[in-house]
């Protein structure tokens, strides 16, 4: 068994929270989120990106980045810009945001 503690962890942790609107074209949908899972990869201080479904429809995102100057980047990245507004007008009829910043991170694996 191995675990390991870090000392000064500075990971940055996105959680967006998405429901699609009612009439909401789902195949655009589908591919304007591939295209902003595959440009968020090429952020520089990028971990990684996991996405999620529930029965009610409810779609989270856990978006992880070493440090807040990579969220930065991410957040001001134009084409990124541009698919948050498309969101509020075309896709959905709620988000929610939550960037958090790690204060705590140890692992434990079977090795």
């Amino acid at each position: 068994m191995t675990y390991r503690r870090v000392k000064e962890p500075s990971e940055i942790v996105v959680i967006f929270k998405t429901h699609l609107r009612q009439g909401a074209d789902e195949d655009e949908y589908g591919r304007a989120s591939r295209r902003m899972h595959e440009l968020a990869e090429t952020i520089p201080g990028f971990i990684s990106i996991k996405g999620f479904r529930s029965e009610d429809g409810e779609e989270i995102d856990i978006v992880r980045f070493e440090n807040e100057r990579a969220l930065e980047a991410w957040r001001n990245q134009p084409e990124h810009r541009a698919t948050q507004e498309r969101g509020r007008t075309e896709f959905y009829d709620h988000f929610s945001v939550q960037a958090c910043r790690v204060f705590r991170e140890y692992e434990f694996s079977l090795d």
